[in-house]
């Protein structure tokens, strides 16, 4: 398997604490990892160091063989090929759903409407909330938000899937429903 992602003596600091030391990681196409510890110990910290959302002190992140920086030109071609589904949703709460789902694809890949609101529309089939696709996010449950992000990730058709605490808020049911929606887009 090709290796996609390439983690090299990774060091992060915020001031005098060291938060991460020295991580080395690789990460083969298909491949998934995950990345268990208890709370606090950089979990999503290492998370948002992949995307540039942190600088790092040392070390390097390579996508695709690209260095990862969050000073470089290339970082916004580097986050096109990164989907991140955070705990948050950060759903836009002036949107319906389906422009929050089509909003980043239109606005800033530039791709026609109609071809997005499509894939959009087929991806929110898939996680079962298509018949929400004109409410806004103040009328969708916990789960239902944390759906709709997950479809939103997976219409940038990223090289990688990023998922920090996605289902940690949830109530089980919601949990399970997230975790079925993944699957069925995987």
């Amino acid at each position: 398997m090709d290796e996609i992602l390439r983690i090299k003596n990774l060091s992060k600091r915020y001031d005098d604490i060291s938060v991460l030391e020295n991580i080395d990681l690789s990460v083969k196409k298909g491949e998934v990892v995950v990345i268990v510890g208890p709370s606090g110990c950089g979990k999503s910290t290492l998370l948002r160091c992949l995307n540039g959302l942190e600088e790092i002190q040392e070390g390097e992140v390579l996508l695709d063989d690209e260095v990862v920086n969050p000073n470089k030109k290339n970082l916004s071609k580097n986050r096109e090929k990164i989907g991140m589904v955070f705990q948050s949703y950060d759903l836009f709460p002036h949107l319906t759903i389906l422009q929050n789902v089509t909003l980043a694809p239109i606005k800033v890949k530039k791709r026609k409407r109609a071809e997005v609101e499509k894939e959009a529309l087929e991806l929110l089939e898939r996680v079962g909330l298509v018949s929400k696709k004109d409410n806004y996010p103040r009328q969708l449950s916990g789960g239902q938000k944390q759906r709709i992000s997950i479809a939103r990730v997976f219409l940038k058709n990223p090289s990688i899937l990023i998922f920090d605490e996605a289902t940690s808020a949830l109530d089980n049911q919601s949990e399970a429903l997230v975790q079925e929606s993944m699957e069925r887009l995987c």
